[in-house]
């Protein structure tokens, strides 16, 4: 049997964490123990093999998310390691849609950073399993216990300590595992990476053996907590066998009632060997998560897909890739059945069939062919044309469409200008196969001056984009200035009419609508509501008045930025036999739009970010003071050993190069994250600014 078959050996896992935690050091090192990778790659040297791409080599940071398979002790593990900069959360978000767990990773001295927060919430929103890796031990400041507090704080979890260290910084040599009641002692080879990662299993030292026991105490009371057989064993004192700990352990796992939190050195090669054991003991194989369900197309009605290769073939493409070579790659997971190269598949989302040319499994950047695909897979299509990220691909016999993937609005623009004619053709190609490998960077035409712009998550991701197009596209441009993704909304509820009426020749045009436009809270979008009674206006003119609302709410009064948070209802109106159409109803709603947006007191909202500020004491004043005169409000100050944490809310418009300034204030010591928080109120002193600078 094809060992793909056996679903209960695989692990779809990924790697997940803030940036500079040490992910892809801690994937490397896994590569290297697996036997995948020949050589261990430094992520320092931008010799890593899973950060393939040249601004990744150069920047020392993931930018993609990269899949790789491995094998250790029989388990096949598909590992995808996804980046931690807020930029490219969109590469988490989509990992996370098909994983069925995953590795947490925590710097052992930053903690709970800001972005381990965001993807804990996206992992918590998929319901995906974890368990927790506090890496850097080796490191000065390291504390594996205030890392294990901070989690039940900031994440509002059930840590389960399965380790404790033995050392901390220059003296961090191995850990104590908590299940077997050993101790791992990683040899001085090991550590200068002389002879691998050599360790040894023996009796806990004397000094850690009481801290031992009373983590034991706790991790078997945690367990009982949440499992009644194992409760019956632990209540009545009864001795309790590795295995049964390590079963009931995996039941509430797979649950997310508590995540296991395991410690070490990736850098160093301490502790990766037992993370590995614990991927294969405590996370779900395909067949112990729910089976997916889906919709069916025309009928809506709920279909379930279970982990099984005689069920209709299912899969979702959860990431497109521009291969210079090869073209499109089409990332996909499958659900259930198989796919084999060289066959045919139905794109639900688009009713089309789609040939596959090539299956081939990925490693990083390289290709191996496979001539079958099964359920749990995670491989790539060379070959389909029309998919796009979250497409359900299926039978044609038995369509079914998967839940959709959510993807963030960019907040952050900048004008994009070709050099010459031959760049405006490349330049063409080369954003429209970016856009399409990722969701969250928008391109369009501005009407008014004919410039393109671009917009995206936040300066790191724009320029990212700059320096692909010149590199793979071989495009010269000129960048411009980077700029704010505004919104306006109303703080007036109004009651307008739009009426369009036009008399030709022939047959005219007759539209005429009656809405109520109320504010709504931040966040809330937009909803439409049909309040007409009686026939006032015909039901198949409705939709046409709702796409006219949008797309009028495309540009607002104030100063042509679009509208967020209403609510509009239909209430009155009236048509004409002849000379109503569904044109005539959509130019009429969009004529009353734009008329509520001048009479409801329309203002101007402006992204607001998150901002966390590391840096050493001595630069604390400096920093706040600067953030002060940005207009930025700080909400918090964590005093921490060597370092402070200052975060604030501060507007994205006064955080355009704030890296170079705060390089200058702290001589390069203090480094900052932003992710966006909300949209506020502009203040009228800068409102005026924008207004005249518009």
């Amino acid at each position: 049997m094809d060992k793909h078959l056996n679903l209960k050996v695989i692990r779809n896992i990924g790697i997940m964490a803030h940036i500079d935690a040490g992910k892809t050091t801690t994937t490397e090192r896994i590569l290297y123990y697996t036997g995948k990778t020949y050589k261990i790659g430094e992520v320092h040297e931008g010799a890593a093999e899973m950060d393939w791409m040249e601004q990744e080599k150069e920047r020392g940071i993931t930018i993609t998310s990269a899949c790789t398979q491995c094998t250790w002790k029989g388990y096949i593990l598909n590992i995808i390691d996804t980046p931690g900069h807020v930029d490219f959360t969109i590469e988490v978000e989509r990992a996370i849609r098909v994983l069925d767990g995953a590795v947490a990773l925590f710097c052992a001295v930053g903690g709970v950073e800001p972005q381990s927060e965001t993807v804990w919430r996206q992992a918590d929103k998929y319901k995906v399993p974890r368990i927790a890796f506090v890496n850097k031990m080796d490191r000065v400041g390291a504390d594996f216990f205030g890392v294990v507090d901070m989690m039940i704080k900031k994440l509002g979890v059930h840590p389960v300590v399965m380790q404790i260290p033995i050392g901390s910084a220059e003296t961090f040599r191995g850990v104590i595992d908590l299940v077997m009641m050993k101790a791992y002692i990683w040899s001085e080879d090991s550590i200068k990476k002389e002879k691998g990662a050599v360790y040894d299993i023996t009796e806990i030292p004397d000094e850690y053996r009481k801290q031992a026991e009373e983590y034991r105490e706790k991790l078997l009371e945690s367990v009982a907590e949440y499992d009644e057989e194992f409760m019956e064993l632990y209540l009545y004192g009864e001795k309790i066998e590795e295995k049964q700990l390590k079963k009931a352990l995996r039941k509430i796992v797979i649950d997310t009632n508590v995540t296991p939190v395991f410690c070490g050195s990736a850098y160093k090669n301490i502790g990766v060997q037992p993370l590995l054991d614990a991927i294969c003991d405590y996370l779900p194989s395909p067949l112990d998560l729910p089976p997916v369900k889906g919709f069916h197309p025309d009928t809506k009605e709920e279909i379930i897909r279970h982990p099984d290769v005689n069920e209709p073939f299912t899969a979702l493409a959860f990431k497109i890739m521009a291969d210079p070579y090869m073209g499109k790659l089409t990332f996909i997971r499958i659900y259930s059945g198989k796919l084999e190269s060289n066959s045919y598949v139905y794109n639900a989302n688009t009713r089309s069939i789609e040939r596959v040319g090539r299956l081939v499994r990925m490693h990083a950047n390289k290709k191996e062919d496979v001539k079958v695909a099964y359920p749990g897979n995670i491989c790539a299509i060379i070959g389909i044309k029309n998919v796009s990220t979250g497409h359900t691909l299926c039978t044609p016999d038995d369509p079914i469409i998967l839940e959709a993937m959510e993807f963030p609005e960019p907040v952050i623009s900048i004008s994009i200008e070709p050099k010459s004619k031959a760049d405006q053709e490349r330049l063409s190609k080369g954003l429209a196969a970016l856009a399409e490998e990722d969701p969250s960077f928008k391109v369009k035409v501005d009407e008014e001056t004919g410039q393109t712009i671009i917009s995206g998550m936040g300066e790191l991701h724009l320029e990212i984009i700059v320096d692909r197009l010149k590199r793979e596209y071989k495009v010269e441009a000129s960048v411009g200035a980077p700029k704010v993704a505004y919104r306006e909304t109303l703080t007036k509820e109004v009651e307008v009419e739009g009426k369009y009426i036009k008399q030709t020749g022939g047959r005219g045009q007759y539209g005429h609508v009656k809405i109520k436009v109320k504010p709504k809270p931040p966040g809330f979008g937009f909803e439409f509501s049909n309040k007409i009674v009686g026939g006032v206006i015909p039901k198949e003119y409705i939709p046409a008045i709702e796409k006219g609302i949008i797309e009028a709410m495309q540009m607002g009064a104030l100063a042509g930025y679009p509208l967020v948070d209403l609510k509009v209802e239909l209430i009155d109106g009236s048509y004409h036999e002849v000379d109503s159409s569904e044109m005539a109803f959509k130019i009429a709603g969009s004529l009353a739009l734009k008329e509520a947006a001048k009479k409801g007191n329309p203002i101007l909202l402006e992204p607001i970010m998150e901002v966390e500020i590391t840096t050493p004491e001595e630069y604390m004043g400096d920093i706040i003071g600067n953030l002060q005169s940005k207009r930025g409000k700080v909400e918090q100050i964590d005093i921490k050993k060597t370092f402070n944490i200052i975060r604030a809310h501060v507007p994205l418009k006064e955080m355009f190069g704030y890296a170079t300034i705060l390089r200058n204030i702290s001589q390069g010591r203090a480094n900052y994250t932003m992710k966006f928080s909300h949209y506020a109120q502009v203040p009228e002193n800068i409102l005026e600014e924008i207004l005249t600078n518009k």
